[in-house]
């Protein structure tokens, strides 16, 4: 089953939804946060004042191109989504696991056809896996996990659906 990538316009709605609009959590490593876009990540920016367009432009330049060019399409959302919760390089590692090679945050011609040779429902499952396992090890798991768990819960709806449209 080959699944069609989506468009930049339905994957940031989808993050936008799971992010939400200005949060200042003591507990929250990244700091101020608007949109999901924190101070930590981006000190120069005036996070409160950060519009939903500011935001998404952030995302267009710093996420999506990176991960769509990626050619990967068949979780291009869920990398997506992990890369704006943890980074492009733990996302990379999680995939890495996922098609079982080294997690050296590298994604070379050996990561590229260990996910060619796997099926794409398998990457897709062990990738939220490796996810959901990583959250569960950071220190502010017994805070946010289990808005954290329900982000999965809904990606694993998302992930049910493209595959229906693809």
């Amino acid at each position: 089953m080959s699944s069609k990538p989506l468009t930049f316009e339905v994957a940031i709605e989808r993050i936008l939804g799971h992010e939400g609009g200005y949060v200042d959590h003591a507990d929250d490593p990244g700091g101020e946060t608007n949109w999901g876009i924190s101070k930590r990540s981006y000190p120069n920016v005036d996070i409160k004042a950060l519009t939903r367009e500011g935001a998404k432009e952030i995302y267009l330049r710093d996420f999506w191109e990176p991960v769509a060019k990626d050619k990967l399409p068949s979780i291009t959302f869920q990398m997506l989504d992990a890369a704006v919760s943890h980074g492009m390089g733990n996302t990379v590692r999680m995939l890495q696991r996922a098609v079982n090679v080294a997690d050296d945050g590298h994604w070379g011609k050996h990561s590229q056809y260990a996910y060619a040779n796997q099926g794409e429902n398998d990457t897709l499952l062990l990738f939220l896996a490796e996810r959901q396992e990583f959250m569960t090890k950071l220190r502010t798991f017994d805070t946010f996990g289990r808005g954290w768990m329900r982000r999965i819960a809904l990606n694993l709806r998302y992930a049910a659906k493209d595959n229906q449209e693809a």
